[in-house]
């Protein structure tokens, strides 16, 4: 992995840890910070000794959104520049959203602005009971456009007119309630619950979790009908698949599929 100047990356048991690392800053993003996602998460998708993403922030704050030196560059830019710098806020959304491998977030304390975008882009988001979550963007006569597909889906329309016009800053426990966030841990048993979830990931197909994900944006859009035919053939296509037919020989043979074998350090069978 290349060597950053504003995250940091490790792999350990075929696990990714993202660390946003400018707590001088509360891990604010910057267009280093951006551009360093959009390379790290691209070769991650492609590492086959990869399984899950683990995405968090250095310190006591998850992201404080925009960074304020950033800002000011992006007050005297024109309409194309601020266009062409909001579609790369976008694409690193949609990549941590989309990519083929599951995502968590592991929120350890603030989420504002576009940082709670990029906590909503994960597949599931655990947060500790001092995480502090807000879209603050109307405070200073701004909205929340690039992240909003992903706070949407999450929350729903309804409680997001709720924090997106009022810019609320929620503890944990509201942000849970409204389905911002997949489940709330204490403080010192964040890392413990985070690797809970991440260990139900790694124990599962990953050719599986991939189609699973591709599942949840298809289908979210299709007519009833259209759903029908398109489901019935996916579960063909897996259950003839190798990973399907692995799967369910192991199954019925009360056995480990060979994709656990390799996550528990043994062989390939």
């Amino acid at each position: 992995m290349s060597d950053y100047t504003t995250i940091r990356v490790g792999v350990e048991d075929q696990v990714a840890t993202v660390t946003l690392s400018r707590p001088e800053v509360k891990n604010a993003f910057n267009d280093v910070m951006l551009d360093e996602l959009l390379d790290a998460y691209r070769k991650l998708e492609d590492d086959p000794g990869v399984r899950v993403v683990v995405l968090t922030g250095e310190g006591n704050s998850f992201c404080a959104g925009a960074d304020l030196n950033y800002m000011k560059h992006t007050v005297n830019y024109s309409f194309d520049e601020n266009l062409a710098d909001s579609l790369k806020i976008s694409d690193v959304m949609e990549l941590i959203h989309k990519l083929r491998k599951p995502t968590v977030a592991r929120v350890n304390g603030y989420a504002i602005g576009g940082g709670a975008g990029l906590m909503a882009a994960n597949d599931i988001v655990i947060a500790s009971k001092k995480a502090v979550i807000s879209l603050s963007e109307v405070k200073i006569g701004l909205v929340p456009a690039c992240i909003s597909p992903y706070v949407i889906m999450r929350a729903g329309p309804g409680a997001c007119r709720e924090f997106f016009l009022s810019g609320e800053r929620m503890k944990a426990k509201k942000a849970y309630r409204l389905g911002l966030v997949n489940d709330v841990a204490d403080e010192d048993e964040l890392d413990e619950y985070v690797g809970e979830v991440v260990g139900r990931l790694i124990s599962s197909g990953p050719e599986a979790l991939r189609v699973c994900k591709e599942l949840l944006d298809n289908v979210r859009e299709m007519p009833l009908e259209e759903a029908k035919s398109y489901t019935a053939k996916v579960i063909a296509e897996v259950r003839v698949s190798d990973e399907g037919q692995e799967g369910m020989t192991a199954f019925l043979e009360k056995r480990k599929p060979r994709w656990m074998a390799k996550s528990d350090g043994g062989s390939d069978g």
